[in-house]
């Protein structure tokens, strides 16, 4: 029996659920403590194994402090970039809703001098490859706002 490929959009409003839990620094277990589910249906929530209704989704965004529309943003177009890599602008919304992307991006920005906050960041496009030609942000040269 083959088995069917979750939908795009289900994985990305999972890995958004995801993302936002571990921002807040919630376990699986406690959200689905929280809606009366086990860690294990949070699980395949954050997957896109299983689609959220509506209601459920509702829920979800009160517990863990979001909009509904929260879920939904960094889609185009009613297609998802979930998880896949770079969404748009060189910018890979799959790697911000791991434990490790949401680490990097809360201890950079916990960083206060904005001089040592460019020098990391010249750290990271020299190890990456970028080179000192890209802006920062990506290598499509769009510039994000570090603070300084």
């Amino acid at each position: 029996m083959v088995r069917k490929l979750p939908n795009p959009v289900d994985i990305h409003v999972g890995s958004r659920v995801r993302m936002q839990r571990m921002l807040i620094g919630m376990s699986q277990e406690k959200l689905g403590e929280a809606l009366g589910l086990t860690f294990q249906q949070v699980q395949k929530y954050e997957k896109g194994t299983n689609r959220i209704g509506a209601s459920r989704l509702y829920e979800i965004g009160a517990v863990l402090g979001v909009p509904i529309e929260y879920f939904f943003e960094g889609l185009e177009g009613g297609s998802a970039h979930a998880g896949g890599g770079p969404a748009r602008g060189g910018l890979d919304v799959g790697m911000l809703s791991t434990a490790e992307g949401i680490q990097l991006n809360s201890a950079f920005f916990a960083i206060a001098d904005a001089k040592l906050r460019r020098r990391v960041l010249e750290l990271i496009k020299a190890l990456g490859g970028m080179g000192d030609d890209a802006e920062p942000g990506s290598p499509s040269g769009k510039s994000l706002d570090y603070g300084e």
